[in-house]
């Protein structure tokens, strides 16, 4: 990447070199008029023998050189650091995560919402250079997590993500994705995916809709499956026991893989079982592969190297220079 400015506007001051230069002539056409007036100049100029007007004009144009290099200094040339994270280019991934009673069930072990935290632990170890955000749901969903470089944040956000989050119960699919797209920073142009992981049971018509608008604004969308069709009971947080429905039988909790299936296929995605947990990461990274990677847009979130020290140096050289250099003739021996 190419040297930039932290502050450009400093540089406008080097505008001011010109109007000094001029000043300076104007100066010496002053001074020329005054020796002219006193009597005959060459035998004035003889009389201050002991004055170059050379080196005269040697100390100005070092002061010149100074005040520019100070511009230029006070401008800080630097540019982003590309061994940091926010120079490496990524996309942006935000998780959307069911956090509904339902994932509690142990048809999956050691629970459905345990299996798909280890899922999106794994995949942030896997998207060094990615921005992840997190999005929690069930009757209603919340940003748990903006989009960020900080993956160590991530992985507490994700390992701390249980039923307690949302008090709401249900599964708002469509709430969900949606509050994902606005946690995406639509001026940057790296690419944008949601990852959503859920075990599908909802009647959330609107959810294809949403995928379908969200498609057409460029976010990919990949679904995880998690539980199984034959289904587990339900787990009650209050009693620990079994949930019972109003006529007392077991309420059982089985995968919805056909409208996970339909929200990937409305948003260029794919869907994807939850089995194994490296094999499934391998398999949503895999929808990666051929998508562009840009650094990040915002270059208030880069690191930098700074490069004020390379005009900063020189100029102190010059002023030092022009203090101890004499505009003074040596005298001839």
């Amino acid at each position: 990447m190419n040297i930039q400015f932290q502050y450009p506007q400093a540089l406008y001051l080097l505008g001011a070199i010109p109007l000094f230069i001029l000043l300076y002539i104007s100066y010496r056409i002053w001074k020329k008029r005054s020796v002219a007036k006193i009597g005959d100049a060459a035998l004035v100029y003889r009389l201050m023998g002991n004055h170059s007007r050379s080196k005269t004009a040697a100390k100005f144009f070092l002061v010149c050189a100074a005040f520019a290099l100070g511009c230029v200094a006070l401008a800080n040339p630097r540019k982003p650091d590309t061994s940091s994270d926010e120079a490496k280019s990524g996309i942006d991934v935000m998780f959307a995560l069911d956090v509904s009673n339902s994932m509690l069930a142990t048809d999956v072990q050691p629970s459905r919402l345990e299996k798909a935290r280890q899922l999106l632990l794994t995949l942030v170890d896997k998207m060094p250079t990615n921005r992840i955000g997190l999005v929690v749901f069930a009757g209603k969903s919340y940003l748990q997590m903006p989009l960020t470089l900080d993956h160590n944040a991530a992985k507490m956000f994700i390992s701390s993500a249980n039923t307690s989050a949302v008090p709401i119960q249900g599964t708002v699919m469509a709430d969900a994705l949606d509050r994902c797209n606005h946690g995406f920073d639509e001026q940057n142009p790296r690419f944008k995916t949601v990852i959503l992981v859920s075990d599908g049971e909802t009647h959330d018509e609107g959810a294809i809709d949403k995928a379908k608008e969200l498609a057409q604004r460029g976010v990919m969308i990949n679904t995880v499956g998690v539980g199984s069709p034959q289904g587990a009971a339900i787990i009650d947080t209050a009693t620990h026991k079994p949930k019972l429905d109003e006529g007392g039988e077991v309420v059982v909790s089985r995968l919805n893989e056909q409208i996970l299936q339909e929200i990937a296929k409305s948003a260029t995605g794919a869907y994807f079982h939850l089995d194994d947990v490296s094999a499934t990461a391998n398999g949503v990274l895999q929808q990666y592969v051929g998508i562009e990677k840009k650094p990040l847009a915002d270059i208030s979130l880069m690191n930098f190297k700074t490069f004020y020290w390379c005009a900063a140096a020189p100029m102190l050289l010059f002023l030092l220079f022009d203090v101890f250099f004499s505009d003074r003739k040596r005298r001839k021996a």
